[in-house]
């Protein structure tokens, strides 16, 4: 499976058109755009949310409500887009700099400067447009449908907030469907409740100083089944392919599993995951250090991946830059922006782990229907109870 995206964040649609579903897969449409809301929500996010209210159109690769096998087109519109219909039209246009709102101060933190640099742009706003995070509404569309994919399966994602700026939310051990539901009433999609008061606090307080603030978001993919990945080569470590999609989203700088970074401080007593086994389990583990994965693989445990976001870099109150046409140092331009994006962040992270395990499943238990794919998955399961 593979998908491409294109589109702008001022532009009239993003676009994402998924290739490899198999066929005969029911397409739920409310579930499909409720996870695009979830995306919307959170607190700390500004205007561009009160603006777009965000629904999926598929046109092309479903009839009836089922996949057909052949590639799924997915539209989001931008409702934003009639304000700028001018600005950002794909004709040649007449207006002044001001008018075509010509961005020529580059953002610390943003790809404005290296973008322009490397791709001979003079107006930034080439740069700006397909950077900005907007692109991850049609990431989560895609992430969505793979989503549905899993959970055919038996396979379940949930996302939640641990930490924002200075605040961290206590640990827990609760279900998935607890931590499902518990996050889905926290405005900042936390399980602490404590927490998550001294959080919506200091988003108050980075957002009255004209700052920002990041954080670390967990994803948790429970009911996934042995072998997922490869140990042979090191574009088949499912791990490493899950560690590439969550850097990959806007402004994350850091990715771990299991107890991650703390592992370089423990002897390794402290660290691997001991064997067990049972009639009633199988082979399984007695702890879960590990994240679930061992040797790129999948070990049968629940995969537990974190994300660090940094803050956003367009700040209400802009740091130094300088102009590309003077070379005269300028503060940097103010775009529209969220002061703290860590619980949408959180959405779109399992989206994106949704899909590379979704990938990985597919790659496994291949074939071009639904029903081939079950007997496939089932077929495999009794080998391990056999094994």
């Amino acid at each position: 499976m593979r998908y491409l995206t294109a589109g702008e964040t001022h532009g009239p649609q993003l676009t994402a058109i998924i290739e490899g579903l198999p066929s005969n897969m029911k397409i739920d449409f409310d579930e499909l755009n409720y996870q695009l809301h979830r995306r919307q929500l959170g607190y700390g996010r500004g205007r561009r949310m009160q603006i777009e209210k965000d629904t999926a159109k598929i046109v092309g690769g479903v009839r009836h409500g089922r996949t057909t096998g052949a590639p799924v087109a997915i539209v989001v519109e931008n409702k934003d887009w009639e304000n700028w219909s001018h600005v950002m039209n794909v004709e040649p246009v007449e207006g002044s700099e001001e008018e075509l709102r010509r961005v020529h101060r580059p953002r610390p933190g943003h790809a404005d400067l290296n973008g322009g640099l490397k791709y001979q742009l003079k107006d930034l706003r080439n740069v700006l447009e397909r950077s900005s995070a907007r692109e991850t509404a049609v990431r989560v569309a895609v992430g969505a449908i793979a989503r549905q994919f899993l959970a055919e399966f038996g396979i379940k994602i949930a996302g939640q907030v641990l930490r924002i700026g200075e605040i961290e939310a206590k640990r827990h051990d609760l279900p998935i469907d607890e931590i499902i539901r518990i996050t889905e009433e926290s405005p900042v999609r936390v399980v602490d409740k404590e927490a998550e008061a001294k959080m919506i606090e200091y988003i108050d307080k980075v957002k009255a100083e004209g700052d920002s603030i990041g954080g670390v978001v967990e994803v948790i993919v429970e009911g996934v089944p042995v072998g997922l990945g490869s140990h042979v080569q090191y574009d088949r470590k499912l791990d490493a392919r899950i560690a590439m999609a969550v850097v990959s989203i806007n402004a994350f700088k850091g990715v771990e599993f299991g107890i991650g970074f703390e592992a370089g401080k423990l002897p390794g007593s402290q660290v691997h995951d001991e064997i067990l086994y049972s009639e009633e389990k199988g082979f399984h583990r007695k702890t879960n250090r590990l994240g679930g994965f061992e040797g790129g693989m999948t070990n049968g445990e629940p995969i537990i991946v974190r994300g660090v976001m940094k803050p956003i870099p367009t700040l209400l109150k802009p740091l130094a830059s300088v102009d590309i046409d003077t070379k005269e140092p300028f503060k940097a331009q103010v775009e529209r922006t969220d002061s703290c994006a860590v619980p949408a962040a959180s959405v779109v992270m399992e989206h994106v782990v949704a899909w590379e395990v979704a990938k990985a499943f597919m790659e496994k238990f291949g074939g071009d229907s639904m029903e081939e794919i079950r007997a496939n998955y089932n077929n495999y399961r009794k080998l391990l109870e056999m094994y």
